[in-house]
């Protein structure tokens, strides 16, 4: 033992050696820190003394006292020579490490931020970093500093109260939410407790997706374990982590990868405002890209087409495309059926599919799945501004059309007064009502426009006509084919005798973005973007993909009001929000010296000035709405997360 001690230690010094010499070139601290020497006593809040724990090993950093800070590196190796009194003590804790009877007795150690400071066994810690033992029993007291507005005080204030559930160590998150987001995830209420049994297993399982991770490259582990652990529950279940063979488990993590990244970066989302060019371009002529010559197409459907219109949009739009590209495109679509939408897509994939196209926002989370496991195909969603580079999304600017359909109401209205019913609160459609309300001010320089929700329960065209509005903006066409069947949607006039006169209807026309976005992949674009960037196609009335049908009952001045709108925002001459803007409580939002940016477009999260009405509270909405907004919402980030189904 005495031998193998002595190897040990010389073992240990050089990796000490090692560490103060590249610390020194750096210019970097090169012992433990001193705790006392980092944190002043007027920002301690107060101490709570925690008992005896096991504590991860790399949590380790520092010391309580400076004491003899030139035995020690900072990686708690030794610095002194075989010969010192330090390494004889450090080689009989060695030998009793050796021995059965091993190290017994815990360090002393204080806890700040997550991180430990030895007040007592520093020997005993570097002899078992040295044996690179995952955990070390200590006696901890923790040190709670005062409440700040520091985001890193924010987040241990979090973590603290994860602590008090879980009793665990090792689950870091560098931005807030995270704990609340793991706990729900994990299939546990927002305060439950975790038992003794439920923590072992998950600290059994933590464990070897930890070590699964270790063996991606070095560049690769900027993230936290838990930060990667949340992205892979986002797709699969906790216990899969140990049914998946080491090998496929680290393969799998280098594909979330992208997602990790993509979720902490605020530039991480491409909005691409236009089509692509046709033809192959210079880039992929560059890259050589592989430009494929037939295509097996799937639609993923959450109903059959007859019992949806949005679903039959989507399906006239299936149709465009066969007609337009025959037979270089095989096409078939896949309804849901009371099935789950992964076992749908496995399905398409397994029967060929090479582009699948999921026409539901609430299908994201099944296609992020796929994709990972099918890297391969190429997968679109319709929904917008959502971070995940295996999914590429796609929408369109309805604002573009919502402020023509105001201009036109602001022209047509007997008052000063226009109602307009938005869907739900997601991404995009504050935009569309400011665009809606700027265009009623360009007529009616007077006009205030009344804000109700479909997603909240009874009736919004109904409250709004008890209020005496007239000219009411209810939701748009979803299909060329219903334009002239639905004239409660769209722009509408009520008559006196209650009868609607249809005025303006915002429409989609979906086979014109699939035929652009299908050509795109012909042509080699689908390769040109970097895969720490999510794809999301956002495109506007120049496109094809979004249209207004004005009524033919429109007196022809407006009529012709219409048309030259039409024309000024496909030929970019007419910018809706490149003009003085000032919200509901007196800000300027724009001085009308340019125009807004896509991203600032489509994070609209306040109303024009002559907006009446607010974005309702998720605890308002009526439940058949509240998963797409937790989904596409505008304060999906902040809202409470729901227990996942007891993954653990």
């Amino acid at each position: 033992m005495k031998a193998e001690a002595l190897a040990q230690y010389n073992t240990a010094l050089k990796a000490g050696q090692k560490y103060y010499k590249t610390a020194v070139s750096r210019g970097k601290y090169p012992y433990p820190l001193v705790l006392d020497e980092i944190l002043p006593e007027s920002s301690i809040a107060g101490y709570d003394n925690l008992g005896i724990l096991e504590i991860p090993t790399d949590s380790v950093i520092g010391t309580r006292f400076a004491g003899r800070k030139d035995a020690l590196a900072g990686n708690f190796m030794p610095l002194l020579g075989p010969e010192s009194e330090f390494a004889q003590k450090w080689m009989r804790l060695c030998e009793a490490h050796l021995s059965d009877e091993g190290i017994r007795d815990p360090i002393q150690c204080f806890e700040y931020l997550g991180r430990f400071y030895i007040q007592e066994g520093n020997k005993r810690c570097s002899v078992l970093k040295s044996y690179l033992a995952p955990t070390i029993p200590a006696s901890v007291t923790r040190v709670i500093p005062r409440w700040s507005g520091d985001p890193e005080i924010q987040l241990y204030y979090e973590f603290m109260h994860f602590y008090s559930l879980s009793r665990l160590y090792g689950v870091e998150f560098r931005h807030p939410g995270g704990y609340a987001r793991l706990q729900a995830a994990l299939g546990f209420a927002p305060e439950h407790i975790w038992s003794t049994e439920e923590r072992q297993s998950f600290s059994a399982v933590f464990s070897v997706f930890q070590k699964a991770l270790e063996k991606l490259p070095e560049e690769h582990l900027s993230h936290t374990a838990a930060e990667f652990l949340l992205v892979w529950l986002q797709l699969f279940p906790f216990h899969e982590i140990q049914e998946v063979p080491a090998a496929e488990l680290t393969a799998r993590l280098e594909k979330l990868l992208p997602d990790v990244i993509a979720l902490e970066n605020e530039r991480a989302i491409e909005l691409r405002t236009e089509p692509a060019e046709k033809g192959p371009g210079v880039l992929t002529k560059i890259l050589n890209a592989v430009i494929p010559e037939h295509l097996n197409i799937a639609f993923l459907y959450s109903c059959p087409p007859e019992e949806s219109t949005w679903v039959r949009a989507h399906d006239d739009g299936r149709k465009v495309l066969e007609d337009r590209l025959g037979s270089r495109v095989t096409v078939k679509t896949w309804v849901r059926g009371g099935k789950d939408y992964g076992e749908v897509l496995e399905a398409a994939i397994a029967d060929g599919a090479d582009v699948v196209f999921a026409t539901d926002a609430g299908m994201i989370s099944a296609c992020r799945k796929a994709a990972t496991l099918h890297p391969n195909v190429r997968f679109l969603n319709c929904a917008v501004f959502q971070p995940y580079t295996g999914v590429r999304m796609y929408n369109g600017r309805t604002y573009e059309c919502k402020f023509i359909t105001g201009a036109v109401a602001g022209a047509m209205t007997r008052s000063d007064t226009i109602g307009y019913v938005a869907n739900n609160p997601i991404f995009g459609t504050p935009a569309s009502v400011n665009a809606f309300a700027l265009g009623a001010r360009m007529t009616n320089p007077n006009a205030r426009i009344v804000l109700d929700w479909a997603c909240l329960p009874g009736d919004p065209v109904q409250r709004l006509l008890e209020q005496g509005v007239t000219v009411i903006s209810n939701r748009e066409i979803v299909s060329p084919s219903t334009v002239q069947t639905h004239f409660e949607m769209g722009t509408f006039r009520v008559l006196l005798d209650g009868s609607l006169l249809p005025l303006a209807s915002p429409f989609w026309d979906w086979g014109e973005l699939y035929d652009k976005i299908v050509r795109s992949i012909f042509s080699g674009d689908w390769k040109t973007v970097s895969g720490s960037q999510a794809i999301n196609y956002w495109w506007g009335m120049a496109s094809g993909v979004l249209d207004v049908k004005l009524s033919d009952l429109l007196p022809d001045g407006v009529q012709s009001l219409g048309q030259i709108l039409k024309e000024g925002i496909c030929d970019g001459s007419i910018q809706p929000f490149r003009t003085r803007i000032f919200d509901q409580h007196g800000e300027l939002r724009n001085d009308g010296s340019h125009t807004l940016s896509p991203e600032e477009i489509l994070s609209m999260d306040w109303f024009c000035d002559n907006v009446d009405g607010c974005i309702p509270d998720y605890s308002l909405l009526r439940p058949e709405h509240a998963e797409t907004v937790r989904v596409l919402g505008l304060y999906r980030d902040s809202l409470l997360p729901e227990a996942g189904g007891g993954q653990l």
